[in-house]
């Protein structure tokens, strides 16, 4: 019986275009996924080896390009061993039952009684040949069937093993492979010039002037796109600083209040549909009514390396080397605004800084583009500015989420409500009539901007993670949508699961506190799931909660606490429960994570741990520090002084227990931490402080107000 393809090899059924034996013995795995540094490649890799039963040492991974790389869209929302995982362990699995089938007839022998060891064919009789002497380029040119069964876990050597990562060598080594560190002999150096607000239109520049600066060998102005290329890359700065100022804009957009986002998107016109809906008659009215809010705001990528590119020009067709997780839906929204067949432009990945979600990678690659065609036959490389990056780049959409609960006199939860407002969570190219990259809309011939796009339930974007896992007999989830964009936003790191966990965590242990309740204990009695209740209990026990009365540590006057948070991601995914101890002083001090997590079939223990580690530190400064600030004129917080995020002195110590389920599908683990980790921290707050603050970020300010 034949398994179901997964949709990545469905799209994408020819065996050649995942597998390649090379005549050097090693073998080429070609997925359609990239590496952000979140260590996917090794994952996929270690599947690679695993089904096709070759040591890892010899498995080539190649970087994603189009058109030769399968397409597998986006490398987002923790879908990657999903999505290339499962397809690359079926067409693994066929590669191997072609090679030992033609084995078989150049032995002589039953397919079943041979036996594989790193690629090499033997039979017990002696017989012996090995893949790279049976095959040739056209065995694989054919599609795969999901007929041959992968191997059983069971049998796993490779896959569940910690072993190095593919690509913190070169890393730790300072080794160059970014896309800023990209060097062709007489490449150029380019600049973008924009306004200080979005929608801005370029009315005058002196251009001419600034052509005639040393090194400067083009400006670009198409419409109110504009740019220069020079010889060298300070000479390309030098230039673009003198346009700017040189250069008068009018109009654009007029930002709201940014200390009252949450009221500014309840104004706004919203697309309203009901997420969740369910009714029990026989659950009784509630004797406690509690209703609370919770903001979040605007949030930056803030990719420590700002976005870069690089493009060559020649004879009406385009390369690009892009840091972008789409590199085909770069593709199509790059041709569809320079106005030209898809097939004139091709898109090579390279590792950029990292970013978990859509900053500039896909911007900076059009910008490149526009600029290259100034200067024919020559690369030419554009590095974006930090005040590039946080003003230009898609930001994390504000939300705000809206609570009520009722408890019965038992102190259970018998009816729930949450709703919230907030703008799309995706600006992606690829998903739209036009292209969303922001140099299409400024041209001479523009495209008209975008709304961001809401992502369907049930993973959801600002509706991920709103319904609640907790069984609750009444409940209803609305989602408010928002088209009208004050900023431009799209996809961050969990999208809306960040905001909506961190307001149902906070949320249940506001209900546990007014029904005498233990927060765990609370959450556990209205939670039926094992694998649930299992992360909640190993966290806490981590955690050493029992020793704790709810959270508090130390004397009555001590400002220091533990608090939960907990989340199944997307209601599909890893389970994760945080636990986080903090001390209050001046500021929120985060001292320690104990986090429990449970992503079904572990490939790599040492991967998980980083994604987990890596995301709760990221959770944290987000908590703590992190909002994009605005006045009605445009983006103020422009460099790190005005956006800070946690340093290296401030990241608190993580302890992660992974539970392994070797028998349950393999779920990511990059984003499943984010909104267990803000929950955690703020109850810890309230624990600490007896106070509690609904509004992100938690800063001195706002816990010294909710202290009041």
């Amino acid at each position: 019986m034949s398994a179901a393809l997964p949709q990545s090899l469905k799209d994408n059924p020819l065996l050649a275009r995942w597998v390649r034996l090379e005549r050097d013995r090693t073998v080429s795995i070609m997925p359609g996924k990239v590496e952000l540094g979140q260590g996917i490649v090794t994952a996929l890799a270690q599947i690679a080896a695993e089904e096709l039963d070759v040591a890892f040492e010899r498995i080539r991974m190649v970087p994603t390009a189009t058109p030769s790389s399968p397409n597998e869209g986006i490398t987002s929302g923790s879908q990657s061993i999903q999505e290339s995982g499962s397809a690359l362990r079926l067409a693994c699995a066929q590669v191997r039952a072609l090679l030992l089938a033609r084995a078989a007839r150049q032995l002589g022998v039953a397919p079943a009684e041979l036996e594989v060891s790193d690629g090499r064919i033997h039979h017990a009789g002696g017989a012996a040949t090995d893949y790279w002497s049976i095959a040739d380029d056209a065995m694989l040119e054919c599609e795969a069937t999901g007929a041959v069964p992968p191997k059983p876990h069971t049998r796993y050597g490779i896959v569940g093993a910690s072993v190095r990562r593919l690509d913190i060598p070169r890393k730790a080594a300072g080794q160059p492979g970014f896309v800023q560190d990209l060097v062709w002999p007489g490449m150029l150096f380019a600049r973008v010039v924009r306004p200080s607000r979005p929608g801005a239109t370029l009315v005058n520049c002196g251009e001419k002037a600034i052509a005639a600066m040393p090194g400067v060998v083009a400006v670009v102005r198409d419409g109110s796109f504009l740019g220069v290329v020079a010889e060298r890359e300070e000479q390309a700065i030098r230039a673009a600083t003198a346009l700017a100022a040189a250069c008068f804009w009018e109009g654009g957009t007029v930002l709201p209040d940014p200390q009252r986002i949450g009221e500014f998107l309840m104004q706004q016109p919203a697309k309203t549909t009901v997420l969740s809906e369910k009714s029990d008659p026989n659950a009784g009215k509630g004797a406690k009514v509690l209703e609370a809010a919770y903001n979040k705001p605007y949030l930056s990528h803030a990719s420590i390396g700002p976005s870069c590119a690089a493009a060559r020009f020649d004879d009406g067709a385009w390369q690009i080397w892009s840091h972008s997780q789409g590199v085909y839906n770069l593709r199509r929204d790059v041709a569809m605004a320079l106005g030209v067949a898809e097939d004139a432009v091709a898109v090579q990945h390279v590792e950029g800084a990292g970013c978990y979600g859509h900053n500039g990678a896909d911007d900076v690659a059009l910008d490149a583009a526009l600029l290259a065609r100034a200067v024919p036959g020559r690369h030419v490389k554009l590095q974006w500015m930090r005040a590039d990056e946080f003003g230009w780049a898609p930001y994390g959409a504000a939300m705000r989420v809206r609570m009520r609960a009722e408890m019965n006199a038992g102190g259970r939860i018998v009816d729930w409500s949450h709703e919230f407002w907030s703008n799309g969570h995706s600006s992606r190219p690829g998903r739209g009539a036009r292209p969303t990259l922001i140099a299409a809309n400024t041209l001479a011939k523009p495209f008209a901007p975008l709304p961001a796009i809401d992502l369907p339930m049930p993973a959801g974007g600002a509706g991920r993670n709103s319904i609640p896992l907790y069984d609750f007999p009444n409940q209803r989830v609305v989602s408010n949508h928002i088209e009208n964009m004050p900023l431009r936003t799209s996809a961050l790191r969990s999208l809306g699961a960040y905001a909506n966990v961190f307001a149902i965590e906070s949320f249940m242990d506001e209900l546990a506190a007014a029904a005498d309740a233990d927060p765990v204990e609370f959450r556990l009695r209205h939670l039926a799931d094992p694998r649930a209740r299992a992360v909640i209990e190993a966290a806490a026990r981590r955690a050493r909660w029992s020793e704790h009365a709810r959270g508090h540590i130390g004397a009555a006057d001590s400002a220091r606490g533990l608090g939960i948070g907990f989340a199944k991601y997307k209601n599909l995914g890893a389970y994760c429960a945080v636990v986080a101890e903090v001390e209050v002083e001046r500021e929120v001090r985060v001292r320690r994570l104990w986090i429990a997590v449970d992503v079904g079939l572990v490939i790599n223990p040492d991967g998980v741990l980083n994604q987990i580690e890596g995301g709760a530190v990221q959770a944290t400064s987000w908590t703590l520090k992190e909002q994009v600030n605005f006045t009605p004129e445009g983006i103020t917080s422009l460099g790190w002084e005005d956006y800070p995020i946690l340093r290296f002195s401030e990241v608190p110590a993580v302890e992660v227990e992974i539970i392994n389920r070797p028998g349950e599908r393999a779920v990511g683990a990059g984003e499943c931490a984010m909104g267990p980790t803000a929950a955690a921290i703020a109850n810890a707050v309230r624990a600490a402080l007896g106070a509690r603050v609904r509004d992100l970020p938690l800063t001195p300010e706002r816990v010294a107000a909710a202290f009041e």
